[in-house]
């Protein structure tokens, strides 16, 4: 028979093989990462998706407010100045402020739009257009410009201090301009990069509005829906949060608990070593 003391050691020895291979077990398993590819715009539609493209109208495009910045140049060709200064009773400029206007409109000058709505341009002076669409207010400044100084002038006309912010799980987050009329929320994604692995495509968000009492809607682009979806067009000021999804959430989780574990299986393992050394 065994004395009692080498049955008590073999027990001890038994127990701490048996933790230790349980031990074990569990780091094998969680310090495996939980993968879960992204899923994008299936084919499918829920009745939400359905009932909001039904009932959305058309955004308004955007109207100039004082403080905004304007951009402002003539795509034309230079060389097509009006100049003909003998013809009588021509109110055409001198060579020196045809110059100058090809200097700052050609070049794409910015200008600011003053509390009262104007805005100051050369030659042609202080301009109200505050309350006009950027198209309305490039018509209006071409047809200016055409009548004053250039000929057949065509103006471009961008607002360059619109922008959006984008938070959360996305390649690079920050502030975003929006260079061009109807950016949607995916342009917008793919200028910062895309989404990274732990974001969640159901339920983005898309914050306007009163920051008080904002406007919240989320869109699913899961779903191939999401690319029609007239929510997702972007206005001035919109944040745009994307949230971790509960997969990344679990595989956070798993590998915390993976992190804990292993100093403990450390200890126990050097305790092992030593027990069964001391044996010999």
């Amino acid at each position: 028979m065994l004395s009692r003391p080498n049955y008590m050691n073999r027990t001890f020895t038994r127990f701490l093989v048996f933790t230790y291979l349980i031990l074990g077990t569990l780091l094998t398993f969680t310090s495996c990462s939980y993968k879960q590819d992204q899923i994008l715009f299936e084919q499918r539609a829920s009745l939400a998706d359905t009932a909001r493209t039904k009932d959305s109208t058309s955004l308004d495009s955007y109207r100039i407010k004082p403080q905004d910045i304007l951009q402002i140049r003539n795509l034309q060709n230079m060389s097509y100045i009006v100049g003909d200064m003998g013809t009588t009773g021509s109110l055409s400029p001198t060579p020196s402020s045809t110059s100058s206007v090809n200097s700052s409109v050609s070049q794409g000058q910015t200008y600011q739009v003053e509390v009262d709505g104007n805005v100051a341009l050369p030659v042609i002076g202080h301009i109200h257009v505050a309350g006009l669409t950027r198209l309305e207010a490039s018509n209006k400044i071409e047809a200016l410009y055409r009548e004053k100084l250039l000929k057949d002038p065509i103006i471009e006309l961008k607002i360059v201090n619109l922008q959006v912010t984008i938070l959360g799980e996305i390649k690079t987050q920050g502030n975003y301009p929006l260079v061009k009329d109807k950016t949607t929320l995916i342009e917008m994604i793919g200028e910062a990069g895309g989404l990274t692995d732990k974001a969640n495509e159901k339920t983005i968000k898309i914050i306007r509005g009163n920051p008080k009492k904002p406007e919240i809607t989320e869109i699913d682009l899961g779903s191939v829906a999401s690319i029609s979806d007239p929510a997702t067009i972007l206005k001035n000021g919109d944040i745009i949060y994307i949230a971790e999804s509960k997969r990344a959430i679990k595989t956070d989780k798993l590998q915390t608990f993976s992190t804990v574990i292993q100093p403990v299986l450390l200890i126990i393992n050097t305790a092992l070593i030593i027990f069964t050394l001391t044996r010999k």
